[in-house]
């Protein structure tokens, strides 16, 4: 098998810092919508969830180190789009595709005025833990 994470790749637009990651796993799409789109899914790899309203514009919190960044769910199409617009930490984004031929896909965008990477490949070595381990 491949490797399971892409490494990620960055650009600049403007004041804005774009991040992109692919990442392919093993699972289908509705467990890995789990994982990224759910309070419970999110705090196994991610962050603490609260509050979470799962729709767009829906409240979102995310208790990560350093505090907790608030904001909305600004894209939210099940089981393929979910996008969390967070203050202090930008755009997070996670595209879901069925993978061939089998598994997911999932395109990963983080726009940050930020030019630091905030630890992306750790969390993603914990998501792909959390999914392809069962946890969820």
């Amino acid at each position: 098998m491949t490797n399971p994470i892409e490494e990620g790749t960055a650009e600049h637009r403007e004041d804005t810092h774009v991040r992109h990651y692919l990442l392919r796993l093993a699972r289908p799409v509705e467990e890995v919508w789990t994982a990224v789109a759910t309070p419970a899914g999110l705090r196994e790899w991610l962050a603490v969830a609260e509050p979470f309203e799962p729709r767009l514009g829906g409240a979102v919190g995310l208790w990560l180190p350093g505090g907790t960044a608030r904001g909305r769910i600004t894209a939210w199409d099940v089981e393929r789009v979910v996008e969390y617009t967070v203050a202090g930490r930008g755009r997070i984004r996670f595209h879901l595709e069925p993978g061939r031929p089998a598994g997911t896909t999932v395109r990963f965008t983080h726009e940050s005025a930020e030019d630091r990477d905030p630890g992306w490949r750790e969390r993603f070595e914990r998501l792909l833990a959390a999914v392809e381990g069962g946890v969820l």
